[in-house]
């Protein structure tokens, strides 16, 4: 079987995280996927650590599977022609530069599109391409501070903290993937291709669903929880007798089971805990009562109970746990990959589901122009002009 974008064509110009992961779901759903990368250093990410396995950085094997590259200075006339070529036999390309900086290498939008108006051209950048701030880089840990994030993660009496992956990059891949497979259905119907335009600050945002909801309603910012849910109790983490564990008490049904799940069933009918708004009105006298009980237990022990009485509940677990649960593995989640250099090893697979078209794990993250001869030699180059331009430094073989 082959993926949903089998037979598209998808030039990638960027670097880091946020474009790579867009290109990487347009690859795992079936898209030939060709990295432009910078002849002597690549990817940023290939530097990136340790961890390394041997020369390859586990930050780059993380998120550029199922893809060719190509070692390429496209700043050179003989470069930018090479450039030219493949952008000409693509369907998509994706950069995320700061915006201006391909406009300057005569690679920008309205240049490129103006010679190929089928293209789908993404940017993806930390402000957009329009607004005041057009102009200024876009960085993760920046973005989540400036998106809001930041302000309600973390406990009451601490600091504003950073979530543990870079959400903003990864949500800005996400939609920029999103929209360009809208763009390409629009291109179906119109045969016309489009500019895609992908803020982080604006995916960012867009992530703030209730805490937004909850301040256009009552003009107020929400604070930080720690793990509390601002409106749901109890909903969050709960210590047990050898690790904690999250219990979603979502509605008052939920409620009822779990009072006497946990040997409390009085707490049910206690006018202060009837309903959920009873329960955030007095959650600093619920909590203690929770935390009490759920000491006579293991992790183990609650998880069965509860599972038992339909509550629902999770251990927080490691990353060893997390990546040998056999519901993972049954869902094809961690996915074994054949290195080059690496040998045998794993990534994470697509969370995408598809019954006719599913997307897959084909090829493992590329060396440094590993397909540089085969790409140009599709392109028409003859092998002196490939070695001609490999002698002079504008590719790398």
């Amino acid at each position: 079987m082959t993926g949903p974008l089998h037979g598209l064509t998808v030039i990638d110009l960027t670097r880091v995280l946020s474009g790579p992961y867009c290109t990487m779901m347009l690859a795992d759903l079936g898209a030939r996927v060709i990295k432009v990368e910078h002849p002597r250093t690549g990817d940023d990410t290939r530097a990136w650590g340790p961890p390394f396995v041997g020369r390859e950085s586990a930050y780059f094997l993380s998120i550029n599977r199922n893809k060719e590259s190509v070692a390429l200075d496209f700043k050179s006339p003989e470069g930018a022609a090479v450039l030219e070529r493949l952008i000409a036999q693509a369907d998509v390309l994706v950069e995320n530069f700061k915006p201006g900086t391909l406009d300057r290498a005569g690679f920008g939008a309205d240049a490129v599109r103006a010679r190929h108006p089928r293209l789908i051209y993404a940017s993806i950048s930390g402000y957009g391409q329009t607004g005041p701030r057009r102009s200024e880089a876009g960085y993760d840990a920046v973005i989540q501070a400036e998106g809001g994030l930041m302000s309600f993660t973390g406990e009451a009496d601490g600091p504003a903290l950073r979530m543990g992956v870079a959400i903003s990059d990864i949500v800005a891949g996400m939609f920029a993937a999103q929209a360009i497979t809208a763009a390409l259905y629009h291109r179906t119907q119109s045969g016309e291709g489009q500019r895609v335009d992908i803020g982080m600050l604006d995916t960012t945002a867009a992530l703030l669903t209730y805490q937004a909801g909850n301040y256009f309603t009552t003009g107020q910012a929400p604070g930080r929880l720690g793990n509390r849910h601002p409106t749901i109790a109890p909903y969050e983490t709960l210590p047990t007798r050898d690790g904690d564990l999250v219990v979603a008490v979502g509605n008052d049904g939920i409620w009822r089971r779990f009072c006497p799940a946990i040997d409390r069933p009085g707490l049910a009918d206690d006018p202060r805990f009837l309903t959920n708004r009873d329960r955030l009105t007095h959650y600093h006298e619920l909590r203690p009562l929770l935390v009490e009980a759920l000491q006579a237990r293991t992790r183990a022990e609650w998880t069965t109970r509860f599972h038992a009485a339909g509550v629902p509940c999770g251990a927080v677990r490691d990353l060893h746990e997390v990546l040998s649960d056999p519901q993972l593995a049954a869902r094809d989640m961690v996915a074994p990959v054949d290195h080059p250099t690496v040998g045998p090893t794993r990534v994470m697979g697509s969370p995408l589901k598809l019954s006719a078209t599913p997307p897959s794990v084909r090829t493992p993250p590329p060396l440094l122009g590993q397909h540089t001869r085969d790409v140009l030699t599709e392109l028409g180059y003859d092998q002196p002009m490939i070695e001609q331009l490999s002698a002079s430094g504008v590719i790398r073989l």
